[in-house]
């Protein structure tokens, strides 16, 4: 176990070089979710993330925040919506549930997509998100009202159908056993069904940011104030949602359907910002103190390195860059 007055050597990590001299880690907290996505067609993004898994590899012990294969899946909409729907039945004592969507895989999908959408009981209006969901353009989106305006659709991409909300978004923020709830604004209601309005074009991380101030965010009548979504419900989806990911730092985005008050997911984010929740950093080292004792009480492991003595922790954060800011510090 180790000791109760806990001292953290925070370190940053470069990984344009090997990984071994700059360590040894006992945990490493990183986000690499840009360079897994830029990996794809890009020989500098993939030098990064080989260097990266070279070391994970050859140091087996060391604990990644979060794993590589669990980030992965949450970088393709594709897959994170599939996730989403399973939530439909475990959770369902608790009136909660995702949109319906609709996977547009490739142009050779446009041609039906009119009657996948009456299969897969999509309505109008939907929004429209790109497969990838990561990176500046995975916040660019449209609500489209009408088939007549389906030819803006460009493949890989979600549809989903648009749930009225009172332009209020619940961002939940999960640091490990803990959990912080942020309102933010969002979209305005639409009328139900599908309308000869021009298709809108936003960007959703303008829109909610906390001091957004938009027409897009201005409801078009009065209504009243919708209840906050459960604590129980929120923190049993948060549960459920660990163990499906196998990730202990990402985002949930639910909505309240103004109708049907029921607790709606619309999205999962990977190692999001954070912003507006109080003491993030203290909860992320209460979390890493937490994970270096469940490690150590399980006792030794098969590795390839020596870790950090019983009163001292190497931690070694890294951004999508491949660099990120370290600096002593001490929990108890």
């Amino acid at each position: 176990m180790h000791n109760q007055q806990q001292c953290f050597c925070l370190c940053q990590i470069d990984l344009s070089k090997p990984l071994g001299p700059q360590g040894p880690f006992d945990v490493i907290v990183h986000k690499l979710s840009d360079v897994i996505v830029e990996a794809e067609h890009d020989s500098q993004s993939q030098q990064l993330l080989a260097n990266f898994q070279s070391y994970v590899s050859a140091n087996p012990s060391t604990v990644i925040l979060d794993p590589l294969p669990a980030m992965s899946q949450l970088l393709d909409r594709f897959v994170s919506y599939r996730i989403m729907t399973k939530l439909h039945n475990s959770l369902q004592d608790w009136h909660i549930c995702s949109p319906p969507y609709l996977e547009i895989h490739s142009a050779s999908d446009l041609p039906s997509l009119q009657q996948a959408l009456t299969t897969q009981g999509l309505s109008f209006p939907l929004i429209c998100k790109t497969r990838v969901a990561h990176g500046a353009r995975s916040h660019e989106m449209s609500v489209i009202f009408s088939a007549g305006s389906l030819a803006v659709v460009q493949p890989p991409c979600v549809l989903q159908s648009f749930v009225n909300h009172g332009a209020v978004l619940h961002k939940v923020f999960v640091v490990g056993d803990r959990h912080f709830c942020v309102e933010r604004p969002s979209l305005k209601n639409f009328p139900s069904g599908p309308s000869d309005r021009k298709t809108i074009f936003f960007n959703s991380h303008q829109v909610s940011k906390p001091e957004s101030s938009s027409d897009l965010t201005a409801l078009d009548e009065q209504m009243p104030c919708l209840p906050p979504p459960s604590s129980e419900a929120v923190a049993a989806l948060v549960r459920e949602l660990r163990v499906l990911l196998g990730m202990t730092l990402f985002g949930v985005d639910i909505i309240i359907n103004i109708h049907t008050h029921t607790l709606t997911v619309i999205d999962i984010n990977i190692f999001p910002g954070y912003e507006g929740v109080p003491q993030f950093f203290p909860s992320l080292l209460s979390h890493i103190e937490s994970v270096l004792d469940k490690q150590a009480s399980a006792g030794p492991q098969p590795t390839a390195q020596t870790t950090g003595g019983p009163s001292a922790a190497s931690t070694g954060l890294s951004d999508a860059s491949g660099t990120a800011q370290g600096l002593p510090s001490s929990a108890s």
